[in-house]
């Protein structure tokens, strides 16, 4: 599979793009657990162009993750020409991705992200604009819809393959549905089996195990596979796929996944330090905050009787000490239900 000149290997697992989330230390550690491409968090045009730092801040990018997609989201279209520009020139990406799919309503409600699915027209001058002002490959991210009455993407995917796009994801939901409900795959397999498209067609929705992965490839035939939501406090999970779809058994243990979450802590706080100066005394808990919701919603730590306390810790704790002693106390509970499963009967 190609993306522009960027080639893939059978069955592409590609990291979503999430606020919040898809920083650089967490992309590192999904690139280095079998990610082919991580996504940066979405940024705003708006903020791009007039300058904001913490926007800026999103564009850096380590050369191990690559390659990577930036994905930008607005409503104007000499904003997202510009701000396209600006991604281009300052991080060099892989991919420019057109984010036409988030349902949010600080977001959708202002008309930008899957609240261009109710301006189809402008959508689709913003495309065609963006594509002709980069040379960087264009993609877009999009929904089945605004809601079950306005189902467009099969139409629309071949409009937006007219604008000159290189890949379309589609995340199975209309915006109506958020992230309620089921992802309706059936609709993304007939993009996919539309004759007249020939870009890749990347599957999004639900892909929360090597089983749904591969059930996405293999009964609705998508070109690669985004996931999102289920690679919180799990960047392993595209080791867990790809062993699956290898035909192996992944070798993992709790203690690996444990220091791997631990791991994820510390390159936050390097990152941080890094940027913004290794004195800062806030950098803990920048850290901290980009940390602990991974952590607090890792399933690793879902057979631990009466989880919720400690739960409410992890999401609580202000010290990198403090968070990593909790770590470790699930560690040895982990341990302990462990050796008593493998027990032998009296």
């Amino acid at each position: 599979m190609y993306i522009g000149n960027i080639s893939f290997d059978e069955r592409p697992l590609f990291l979503a793009p999430m606020e919040d989330v898809t920083d650089i230390g967490f992309r590192r550690l999904c690139k280095r657990f079998g990610a082919s491409m991580v996504y940066t968090e979405f940024v705003s045009a708006e903020a791009l162009v007039r300058a904001v730092k913490p926007t800026l801040r999103k564009l850096t990018i380590a050369d191990e993750e690559r390659p990577v997609g930036i994905q930008i989201y607005g409503r104007d279209v000499p904003q997202m020409v510009e701000a396209a520009q600006i991604v281009e020139e300052t991080a060099r990406p892989e991919v420019i991705d057109l984010n036409f799919g988030c349902p949010v309503k600080k977001v959708a409600g202002k008309g930008a992200g899957a609240g261009m699915l109710q301006n189809l027209p402008l959508l689709l001058d913003i495309t065609r604009h963006v594509v002709q002002a980069v040379k960087t490959p264009v993609t877009v991210k999009t929904r089945l819809g605004w809601n079950q009455e306005q189902i467009v993407i099969q139409e629309l995917a071949e409009q937006l393959q007219d604008c000159g796009i290189q890949a379309l994801t589609i995340h199975g939901r209309t915006r109506s549905q958020m992230y309620t409900g089921t992802a309706n795959w059936d609709e993304i397999a007939a993009v996919k089996r539309n004759p007249r498209l020939h870009i890749p067609i990347i599957g999004n929705g639900d892909i929360d195990s090597p089983e749904a992965a591969e059930r996405a490839f293999e009964r609705y035939g998508v070109d690669a596979v985004m996931i999102g939501r289920a690679t919180f406090g799990r960047p392993w999970i595209f080791k867990e796929i790809r062993d699956h779809m290898e035909g192996h058994a992944c070798t993992l243990t709790i203690d690996d996944k444990i220091d791997i979450l631990e791991e994820q802590l510390h390159i936050n706080l390097d990152y941080i330090a890094e940027g913004r100066g290794a004195d800062d005394p806030q950098n803990e808990l920048r850290a901290i905050l980009h940390t602990r919701r991974h952590l607090a919603a890792s399933p690793i730590f879902k057979g631990i009787p009466d989880f919720r306390q400690t739960r409410i810790r992890m999401l609580r704790a202000n010290t990198v000490e403090e968070l990593t002693t909790i770590l470790e106390e699930c560690r040895e509970r982990l341990r302990m239900l462990d050796d008593g499963q493998n027990a032998p009967m009296p």
